[in-house]
């Protein structure tokens, strides 16, 4: 054996001693983590939701997307040097295409303990709370206890944090759950519920697209939960970091507060139509 082959032996040799002491040495690999494939390829592929004003909004006629994710996702592409690639998925299945390889980022994500097992999350975008919008002739509870009844129906989307809070909180009530929000929408529109759960900037919207849907309340307990962006969990944590960063700096100078109010005015709401509880 030559000096040079007896060097690698030893360099090889090294690198198995140090995989057995730390099993997850050998599994960090920059090169194949999110920011480097997107740094490589020059693309941020964005999981998108149809009809989720102020987050993201599909004009049908020309297939553009616009909202406030839209922006936020393109502003993060610009600082990596890369464009943005949509990928529609739904509230319930974007955790899925993380996992998947399908996404490299989700927005408006609600950190959850089960979620945090399988995918990691940025500091959050924004803070906000739980609405109950009600169908026409449905008494607006002013307490989330006042439709934990069998005989209320609660129309959710499954797999969403609308559908925890749902069963966390009315878990006396009867849970109808929908593929999407707006099969959910559509059954308390109908009268096939009587309400539905969802966070306060999707139901102002929902209720500006369907002024004759019903009316929302906020009920007590004041329920509040950060919207955060998720990530595929992975060694390498710079895309992370990055994120994280990123999301601080922006809501700390009102960037984050202007991308929201443009994606409300998208569907004629200004800040004066907006309930003092939705905060941004």
């Amino acid at each position: 054996m030559n000096r040079r082959d007896a060097l690698t032996t030893v360099a090889l040799a090294g690198v198995a001693v140090a995989a057995s002491l730390d099993p997850g040495a050998a599994e960090i690999a920059p090169a194949n983590s999110a920011l480097e494939r997107i740094k490589r390829t020059g693309v941020l592929r964005v999981a998108v939701i149809v009809g989720q004003e102020p987050y993201f909004h599909k004009d049908l006629p020309t297939g553009q997307w616009s909202g406030a994710c839209i922006d936020m996702a393109n502003d993060i592409a610009s600082k990596l040097s890369a464009k943005v690639e949509v990928v529609e998925s739904t509230w319930g299945n974007q955790i899925l295409d993380l996992q998947g390889d399908k996404v490299d980022i989700a927005f408006a994500v609600n950190p959850t303990p089960e979620r945090a097992l399988v995918i990691d999350f940025s500091t959050p975008i924004l803070v906000h709370s739980f609405t109950v919008i009600t169908r026409k002739g449905f008494a607006k509870p002013s307490m989330w206890e006042e439709i934990n009844k069998p005989e209320v129906k609660i129309a959710i989307d499954i797999g969403s944090t609308h559908d925890l809070i749902a069963r966390r909180y009315c878990p006396k009530a009867t849970i109808l759950g929908f593929k999407t929000r707006d099969e959910a929408i559509l059954a308390v529109a109908t009268g096939r519920a009587d309400c539905n759960v969802s966070l306060a900037v999707l139901a102002v919207s929902t209720l500006k697209k369907n002024p004759t849907l019903g009316e929302m309340s906020i009920p007590r307990p004041l329920l509040t939960l950060p919207t955060n962006m998720g990530i595929r969990a992975e060694p390498d944590r710079r895309y992370r970091d990055f994120l994280s960063a990123w999301a601080d700096y922006n809501r700390s100078m009102g960037q984050t507060r202007e991308w929201m109010l443009k994606g409300f005015a998208s569907v004629g709401l200004t800040a004066d139509d907006i309930p003092a509880e939705v905060q941004f």
